[in-house]
């Protein structure tokens, strides 16, 4: 079956879990058909047995199922046998640990005899660290430095086959080898081939305790090399599970839609089998946001079949944006719009402006209508004003070639895209779809509408019309759920525009904020500073919260800007590759500055660095203006 057809068909419209074996890891195995399973990391120091234990306590209690410990040195490996031994006795021994290993090959076989589990990241394991450097391998020169990675990574093999251990051969798009990037680029495949060297060696070794991640802080690029992972692996006869992440996703409400977009994108495609929400907050706080996400997701099994055919200009693995024709600034090659709804008299603006508000039967008074918004009302109660726009049901088709509005708005579910309104939409450019879906498979099924009109060669805009029914305090689960749900649809290309709704009073404010929070995590629009910030661990050179804290209260305001706050190197400049400027962890208390991949000042007191990354930022902007 040729790559760029893999997951089409049925299965992309169709709720299907990916098949996968079982991979036993402690007594807490996961794949095959056990549940998803969660899990977090520590922050702390991993000599420091107490503190670990207590942040261990923390996770499991509020429901991790696995704890990551970062090991710098074989010492914190040898130290976990301590945290294990205390956690035993304390009641937790059926909760697996994970060793995080990185640039030292002789730690994992350490930690491999002592905990469950072992990270290793393909990027560092054998090849020393990333240093962005442009290596010429001649053919035989690069099977040497394969022979050399073989020979090594076996030894680990067969200590974990000695010792019952797992193993998660975990791909960092921030920590790529030279190596890799040399001979493939920066691209999915790059990121896959990196994965496949070491899983092939797996497969030769029948060693199949094989847990596999790929990671980056660009949603786009993830979401893109996990199906392509997937894709490459099912051509090769390999069924291995799947942890998956967005890396460095940063804090609060950013951090929150940033993950349940990438994560929740490959979740609602039946990829997945344990996630870990990567928030830059205490550890514990990371496995309720999780289970929101996942139980969002997982209600879709067992939905009634929606049938439909995939558009054969689609192409899961390298997605392209639909072709549609513009109408007025929605499709076409602008970014996808914001439709905010006015239905209750609700007052109130977000941090940025939307760029239409459907106003149901009613429109504001001119006088309080805010300059360069579109009004869309009914088109029962249009009445041909200055900016306003009317929006048809189904049934009144027959009022749509009468009316002069330039701009056009057709609400539509799957069903309702008969060959009626396929006509009209033909005869009718000026019309953007407004897609609807009660469907337990809301994803399926408005991917299904659009592939019925691309199939039609039907080029009008689709904008997604995503509505809940969140409580009033349920602002997490509105900001996830709806993140979940438009994931795909952006990075499928199919997005011309988002409208968020909720049932419930919920602050208009939070559902335009979260449609724009959207488009940026997806890399479809920005409209705010953009800050790349790892969760911390045991390798965490500073106080991490307090300065992302600190550098968003100075530089809100720079719109389009990003800014990468690394705790340490192992993945700082390659995450930090589309950042304007970083901020690394360089030694205890120590921080480096960089401009783009270009360290600028290293070493800086960590007590100065913020002040010193904004005199940075000012002096460019001054010599840019």
């Amino acid at each position: 079956m040729p790559l760029r057809y893999f997951h089409c068909g049925q299965e992309l419209f169709n709720y299907t879990p990916r098949t996968t074996h079982e991979v036993n890891v402690g007594n807490r195995p996961l794949g095959g058909d056990l549940p998803l399973r969660l899990q977090s990391m520590t922050t702390c120091d991993t000599n420091d047995t107490e503190g670990c234990v207590e942040q261990c306590r923390k996770i499991i209690e509020a429901g991790g199922d696995y704890v990551r410990l970062t090991t710098q040195g074989t010492r914190e490996a040898k130290n976990l046998e301590n945290i294990r031994k205390m956690l035993d006795e304390m009641g937790f021994s059926d909760f697996p640990l994970v060793a995080d290993v990185h640039f030292n090959p002789n730690v994992a076989d350490v930690a491999a005899a002592i905990v469950e589990k072992v990270r290793i990241n393909p990027g560092n394991y054998v090849d020393p660290a990333r240093v962005f450097r442009h290596i010429e391998y001649t053919d035989e020169e690069y099977a040497e430095e394969l022979r050399r990675l073989d020979a090594r990574f076996v030894k680990l093999l067969d200590i974990c086959k000695a010792n019952g251990t797992a193993l998660r051969i975990g791909v960092n798009h921030g920590s790529l080898s030279d190596r890799i990037m040399s001979r493939y680029g920066d691209t999915p495949e790059g990121i896959v081939e990196s994965c496949m060297e070491f899983l092939r060696i797996c497969v030769r070794e029948d060693f199949k305790n094989v847990v596999i991640s790929i990671k980056a802080s660009n949603t786009v690029v993830m979401v893109r090399s996990v199906r392509l992972l997937c894709a490459v692996m099912a051509e090769e006869g390999m069924d291995f599970p799947l942890h998956l992440g967005v890396t460095e996703a940063g804090e609060g409400e950013d951090g929150r839609i940033k993950s349940a977009a990438g994560i929740g994108a490959l979740l609602a495609d039946g990829i997945g089998n344990t996630i870990r929400v990567s928030l830059s907050e205490p550890p514990e706080a990371e496995i309720p946001v999780a289970y929101k996400l996942a139980e969002y997701v997982f209600h879709r099994a067992g939905h009634l079949m929606i049938p439909s055919e995939a558009c054969p200009a689609f192409d899961y693995l390298h997605p392209e944006r639909r072709p549609t024709s513009p109408v007025g600034n929605i499709g076409g090659r602008n970014v996808p719009v914001v439709i905010s709804t006015r239905l209750n008299g609700e007052k109130g603006w977000g941090q940025t402006l939307p760029d239409y508000i459907y106003c149901g039967t009613e429109l504001p008074e001119p006088e309080i209508r805010e300059k360069g918004i579109g009004y869309i009302v009914d088109a029962s109660a249009w009445r041909g004003e200055a900016n306003t726009y009317p929006a048809f049901p189904t049934n009144m088709l027959m009022m749509v070639a009468s009316n002069p509005s330039p701009i056009k708005f057709l609400f539509c579910t799957y069903i309702g895209m008969n060959e009626e309104v396929k006509a009209c939409l033909k005869a009718h450019p000026e019309m953007v779809v407004i897609a609807q879906s009660n469907h337990p498979n809301r994803l399926g099924d408005l991917r299904a509408l659009v592939h019925e009109m691309w199939n039609a060669g039907l080029v009008n805009p689709v904008v997604f019309f995503q509505h809940f029914d969140c409580a009033p305090d349920q602002k997490e689960e509105f900001q996830l759920y709806s993140a979940a749900e438009m994931g795909n649809l952006i990075f499928d290309g199919l997005c011309d525009g988002v409208m968020l709704c909720n049932a419930q009073p919920l602050p208009i404010t939070v559902q335009d904020d979260t449609a724009f929070g959207i488009l940026q995590a997806t890399r479809a629009r920005t409209t705010k500073t953009e800050y790349i910030s790892c969760p911390g661990c045991g390798r965490t050179l500073y106080d991490l919260r307090d300065t992302i804290q600190r550098i968003k209260a100075a530089t809100a305001h720079l719109t389009g800007l990003k800014i990468g706050i690394m705790g340490c190197i192992v993945n700082g400049p390659g995450e930090m590759a589309d950042a304007d400027y970083g901020y690394v962890g360089a030694a205890r208390g120590k921080v480096s500055l960089y401009r783009g991949k270009q360290c600028i000042e290293k070493n800086i007191p960590s007590e100065e660095a913020v002040e010193r990354l904004l005199e940075l930022i000012e002096s460019d902007r001054k010599q840019n203006y």
